[in-house]
């Protein structure tokens, strides 16, 4: 079986759904990757916004310890050191994905409109290809 690509929702803090919207952090940090291949991110901009406000297409994923990644990425992470360490301070490794390409929506999409109930992802959950599409041309 060939696997597809297929898109996901990550749950967001607001400050750094923000800031990858606006193209200033190229990269989301996770202590968990996912198990499909993924070529598209929604991003669902948490509490208080609650709303899926773009998406990105997908660069690289890097694994690597906590002091690799900043190393790597503290520049362009779009996270400041202590909080950046304060998110793996239990994790071994983690993972950085990389932010391609990004486009934000004039409106944020309320995922009501698309799931029956929605409860907003822990990490992430997969999106079917028709929502996704569904998602992107709502706007």
């Amino acid at each position: 079986m060939k696997d597809t690509l297929t898109s996901v929702i990550l749950s967001i803090k607001p400050i750094y759904a923000q800031a990858i919207m606006a193209g200033t952090k190229k990269v989301e940090f996770r202590k968990k990757i996912f198990k499909k291949p993924v070529d598209k991110v929604f991003v669902y901009s948490s509490s208080p916004e609650k709303k899926i406000i773009g998406y990105f297409t997908i660069g690289k994923i890097i694994e690597g310890s906590p002091e690799q990644l900043w190393e790597k990425f503290k520049k362009v992470g779009g996270i400041d050191k202590k909080d950046f360490f304060e998110y793996y301070k239990n994790s071994d490794t983690g993972f950085s994905i990389g932010v391609d390409s990004y486009e934000k929506f004039n409106e944020g999409v309320d995922p009501a409109d698309f799931f029956e109930k929605f409860c907003a992802p822990q990490s992430y959950i997969y999106l079917e290809e028709e929502t996704a599409t569904n998602i992107v041309y709502s706007k």
